[in-house]
């Protein structure tokens, strides 16, 4: 970064504001001897630990300063200073559900969807988080955890290393809210094995995994038409919410597809949910068309690895 500034007294020749012999007013300039012209020097990141993922690929935990990022195969997967996204998938979920017992949450990340969830359910609740990699669990617990308040010590936190995919065909009506952030969404996937997740069969596992009126949430990058409109052929009143990736500080915009579960049993609200989801949808339709492109995403920005902007690389796994 270069600065110029300059200084004087207000006297014609100082470089300031000035009078001349004929009244005219001087416009400021810059004094030669005045000019100040200093850099910034860029911190290097400081590779912490290195780890394989369960596919082979290297994955390294970096960190420059108060910001901490993880790697995949060279490319900046994550970082802790963008995770306004992962917090809204937390609360735009649970907001949509009277009860709060038991929530499952798809891929850890650095912690901050789990803390997101725990903030809002009760000392009597139960968070089941499913990682696929053993050293973001490992990381989290000895390195990183304090970023998120530490949300794996929590007592409600319960912790399976393994698939989600598992959890999910186990479970029948166990969950009030299911929360997906394991991919860039259901159109751009890390690994091609999750579009289980995103088809119909994948969309019913989630749906009878849920008790009626609860909630799946899926994180996404892009818009996808096809997807909210299988959720809600397969027995969801579905939205799609466009989020701030960095919260309140704005910028970049990524999606969440909220799924309410329809209840059975209540006809009269399982209308009024789809009429509100539906109104909801529309102006969300319009602002996604940007987001229907592969634009740069929160796991895939154009720049260099680990820049200071929070660049992504092309992939996204949690």
């Amino acid at each position: 970064m270069v600065r110029e500034n300059y200084s004087g007294s207000g006297t014609a020749g100082s470089g300031t504001a000035g009078t001349g012999a004929a009244g005219s007013v001087r416009h400021p300039t810059l004094a030669p001897a005045a000019r100040l012209r200093y850099t910034t020097p860029v911190k290097p990141w400081q590779t912490i630990e290195t780890a394989l993922s369960p596919d082979g690929t290297e994955m390294v935990l970096a960190r420059r300063d108060d910001e901490w990022v993880v790697r995949y195969d060279g490319k900046v997967l994550m970082s802790s200073r963008q995770h306004g996204s992962e917090d809204a998938l937390a609360a735009l979920a649970l907001g949509r559900v009277k009860q709060r017992r038991s929530v499952l949450i798809g891929g850890l990340g650095l912690g901050f969807t789990v803390r997101a969830a725990l903030d809002r359910l009760p000392v009597d609740a139960k968070v089941v988080v499913a990682e696929l990699t053993p050293a973001l669990l490992d990381w989290n617990r000895r390195l990183v955890g304090k970023l998120a308040g530490r949300p794996l010590d929590d007592p409600r936190t319960h912790v399976h290393i393994g698939d989600a995919v598992q959890r999910i065909r186990e479970a029948k009506g166990a969950y009030d809210a299911i929360l997906l952030d394991i991919d860039n969404g259901p159109g751009s996937m890390v690994h091609e094995a999750n579009h289980r997740l995103y088809g119909p069969g994948g969309i019913a596992l989630c749906r009878d995994a849920l008790r009626d009126g609860g909630c799946l949430a899926v994180w996404s990058a892009h818009h996808d038409e096809r997807y909210l409109e299988r959720l809600q052929r397969c027995g969801f009143d579905a939205e799609a919410k466009i989020v701030p990736a960095r919260g309140e500080l704005g910028g970049l915009k990524h999606l969440i597809f909220l799924a309410v579960k329809k209840d059975a049993q209540r006809p009269g609200a399982r209308q009024v949910r789809g009429q509100r989801a539906a109104a909801a949808s529309k102006p969300v339709r319009a602002a996604a068309a940007k987001l229907a492109r592969p634009t740069p995403s929160k796991r895939d920005r154009a720049g260099a690895p680990g820049a200071s902007s929070g660049g992504r690389g092309t992939l996204r796994r949690k």
